[in-house]
C-alpha cells in the first residue's frame, strides 16, 4: 500500500477493520488525505480487486472525540434514510462510532464522483443549482426524525471582529437576545455549504455544472428551513462577498423552498448563524485556505464577515 502522503497514513486498527468491510480478495491499495474537513480527518481509499479493476472509499475519522460518538451515529442514520432518494448522498459501508475496532471513532463510505468547488467563477450558475438541492433536502420526510436542531452561540459569546461596525453588531446580539421564532420544521442538513456539495463541471460548459453528491451528514437535525439557508448564506459570503450570501435566500424561495413568514423572523435566523460564524471564522478561513482560496485570510473573512452582518441589519432600517 502507497500513501499518498505522510497526513494520508491510516493507524494499523483502522486499516484492519477497514479490510473486514472489504469484498472477498480486495485491499488497501492507496490512501490519500482530502481538505475541507474541521471536526475529522477525511482519507480517500483506493480499494484494488483480484482483476486489476480499482474503487474508491471514504474514511471519516474523528481525532477528537468529544462528540464523535453523536455525530456518526447520526451521519450513518442520514446515509441509511437517504439511501433510494433523489437527494445524493453516500453510501453507508461501516461505523465504528466509539472506536471499538479502531483507532478513533470512524465512519466509511462510498466515494461520490465530483468535486467542491469554491472559484467565484461559474457562481451564478452554482447558487441555483445549491438552493434547488436544499429544497429537495428540505422535502424529506423521514419516518424517524432526527434530533431538533441545536444552537450553541449566544449573546454574551459573540465575537465581534476588530473594525466593525459597532452599533450594527449591537443591533444584531440584540436580536438573538429573543426568542427563536415559531417554524415548521424541516429534514436538516446542518452544515450545508460549498465546501460540502459535490459539482461535475465540464470544462468547456461550465453552465452545465451539475451537483453530484452532498456530503458530510454529522449534524444532521430537525428545525427550520431557515437555518440551514442562513448557514449557507453566511459561508457565501465569506467565500464570494456579502452580496451573494444576501442572494442565497432569494434563490432558495425561486427554487420553491419556504422560509419565515416574516422579514424579522427571517432576520433571526439570518442573524444568528452569522454570529456565530464569529465564534470560528478564524478555523472556517484556514479551512477555505487549504482547500484552494489561500487569499482568504482571516482579516479577509472578518472583513466579509462584518460586511454582511451589516447588510443584514441595514436591509431590515
Amino acid at each position: 500500500m502507497t500513501n499518498h502522503d505522510e497526513a494520508a497514513a491510516v493507524r494499523p486498527l483502522t486499516l484492519a477493520w477497514v479490510s473486514r468491510h472489504l469484498e472477498a480478495g480486495e485491499r488497501i491499495v492507496k490512501t490519500e488525505a482530502l481538505h475541507g474537513g474541521i471536526t475529522a480527518e477525511i482519507r480517500r481509499l483506493t480499494i484494488g480487486a483480484p482483476g486489476g479493476s480499482t474503487r474508491d472509499l471514504v474514511l471519516r475519522t474523528f481525532v477528537n472525540v468529544e462528540h464523535a460518538e453523536d455525530g456518526l451515529n447520526r451521519e450513518a442514520d442520514a446515509l441509511t434514510l437517504l439511501t433510494g432518494t433523489d437527494v445524493p448522498a453516500p453510501g453507508l459501508v461501516a461505523v465504528d462510532p466509539t472506536a471499538a475496532h479502531c483507532a478513533y471513532p470512524s465512519l466509511l463510505r462510498t466515494h461520490l464522483a465530483g468535486r467542491t468547488v469554491l472559484d467565484d467563477e461559474g457562481l451564478e450558475t452554482r447558487v441555483p443549482l445549491l438552493a434547488r438541492q436544499l429544497v429537495a433536502i428540505h422535502a424529506l420526510r423521514p419516518a424517524v426524525r432526527p434530533r431538533e436542531y441545536v444552537t450553541l452561540t449566544t449573546a454574551d459569546t459573540v465575537v465581534t471582529p476588530k473594525g466593525a461596525d459597532a452599533a450594527a453588531w449591537a443591533a444584531a446580539i440584540d436580536v438573538i437576545r429573543k426568542p427563536p421564532p415559531p417554524y415548521e420544521g424541516r429534514f436538516l442538513h446542518r452544515d450545508f455549504q460549498p465546501g460540502n456539495v459535490l459539482f461535475d463541471v465540464p470544462p468547456s460548459r461550465p453552465a452545465d455544472a451539475r451537483i453530484t453528491g452532498v456530503v458530510d451528514w454529522a449534524a444532521t437535525s430537525w428545525g427550520p428551513a431557515d437555518l440551514d439557508v442562513a448557514h449557507c448564506s453566511t459561508n457565501l459570503a465569506l467565500l464570494h462577498g456579502p452580496a451573494w450570501g444576501l442572494r442565497f435566500s432569494e434563490a432558495y424561495e425561486e427554487a420553491g423552498g419556504v422560509l419565515a413568514a416574516t422579514a424579522n423572523e427571517r432576520l433571526y435566523w439570518q442573524v444568528r448563524d452569522g454570529l456565530a460564524c464569529s465564534e470560528e471564522v478564524q478555523q472556517v478561513a484556514k479551512t477555505w485556505r487549504e482547500a484552494g482560496r489561500p487569499e482568504l485570510t482571516t482579516r479577509t473573512a472578518e472583513e466579509r464577515l462584518n460586511a454582511y452582518v451589516t447588510a443584514l441589519m441595514d436591509a431590515l432600517a
